[in-house]
């Protein structure tokens, strides 16, 4: 295992944070993950320290068959936003920045460097590519402060990777997955064995999310370069590992395995593995995810649990105002997979509380919520 530490600027004087790096195994294949992007969502974060030890073992067993970078910290800055005992990982607190939004675009950097280069053979197309990433990552002008730094170093060792994994979870959530409808196909064995509840899929969400900014330059290179041969070379997915509060050993442990099962059925890990488990969720466009808000203030009881299927007309929750005395039932508008739940029992007007995936898509431009 070889650990690479990168300093950050520092935001005031006399204050500097590391983002740490792990890597494991040597060769020309390469797998990228990274947990807790948003730093109050620790599921991921307790996996990857799972994920820590099975890989120094696998390695000193010689059964990896590639380099696998690991960021058990992703984002060193959220994981110190504290008020009065209250963590605030999500956005950033100087600015109000979102930590997984405004990442890099890198195909419209990355395009005029390589159009003249680009011919009929695939690998070399991917060669030149993933040098042109790091190349225009690396002559970009300097970050202006931290979080600017952060993001482009974790891009930076994700964007040459074949697979890229960015472990997060919801607030009351079953496991669920947002990737490529393109990639559905081969992420449907990760979800199996996650056991996820649904998987969410889009090509373009909105706001440069990390993992679309590592898989989504290669469909728009492949778009703007029709005639040379430009793979998917970049399978990304952002991985919610249920809910905040599921850092059970347990949960984690079998994380971590359905991780590296996954991994070696793409032919990353030597050894005997469990096969793909023959149930698996559902992929459904990210367009047909219902947003349910509460329509005034309250208290809010929810009436079904996340994960559990629902109809269209359902009830899903109630808003009470004990003050006048008004309760309202919000019922499902769509029939499909209550994904995920506001941790929260008060609610503001037009705040969100449930999302519901369904099959049939309805909504159109920015698909993610901040």
């Amino acid at each position: 295992m070889q650990r690479v530490d990168h300093l950050l600027p520092g935001a005031s004087l006399g204050s500097e944070r590391r983002l740490s790096v792990f890597r494991f195994g040597a060769g020309e294949r390469k797998v990228y993950i990274q947990a807790s992007l948003h730093a109050d969502e620790l599921p991921g974060m307790r996996t990857a320290w799972e994920l820590k030890q099975r890989l120094a073992a696998l390695e000193a067993e010689g059964r990896l068959n590639g380099v696998v970078e690991l960021v058990p910290v992703a984002n060193p800055i959220g994981l110190g936003q504290w008020l009065q005992a209250s963590h605030l990982g999500r956005f950033e607190m100087n600015g109000g920045q979102n930590f997984n939004r405004g990442f890099v675009e890198l195909a419209s950097l990355v395009g005029p460097r390589v159009a003249a280069q680009l011919g009929d053979d695939e690998q070399a197309n991917v060669r030149l590519i993933r040098q042109a990433m790091r190349e225009v990552l690396d002559e970009l002008p300097p970050p202006v402060g931290e979080l600017q730094a952060m993001q482009r170093l974790l891009l930076r060792h994700a964007c040459d990777a074949e697979i890229v994994l960015d472990l997060h979870c919801d607030f009351e959530a079953c496991v669920h997955l947002y990737a490529l409808p393109q990639h559905w196909p081969r992420w449907r064995s990760l979800a199996a064995r996650l056991k996820a509840g649904v998987a969410l899929l889009a090509e373009d969400s909105g706001g440069n999310s990390f993992d679309e900014s590592c898989s989504l330059p290669w469909l728009r290179l492949a778009r703007a370069y029709p005639q040379a041969a430009i793979p998917p070379a970049c399978l990304a997915t952002t991985v919610e590992l249920g809910s905040m509060g599921d850092t059970r050993i347990e949960q984690a442990r079998g994380s971590a395995e359905a991780i590296l099962g996954f991994l070696a059925e793409q032919g990353l890990i030597a050894g005997e593995w469990p096969a793909m488990p023959e149930q698996c969720c559902e992929g459904v466009p990210f367009e047909g995810t219902e947003y349910l808000a509460a329509p005034h203030a309250g208290v809010v009881s929810f009436l079904r649990h996340a994960g559990e299927r629902v109809e269209k007309g359902e009830a899903l929750f109630e808003v009470v105002d004990p003050l006048s005395d008004k309760v309202s039932t919000v019922r499902a508008g769509t029939s499909g997979v209550l994904f995920a739940l506001e941790r929260g029992r008060y609610a503001l007007a037009g705040h969100w509380m449930a999302k519901v995936a369904g099959r049939e898509p309805f909504r159109t431009g920015r698909l993610i919520n901040d």
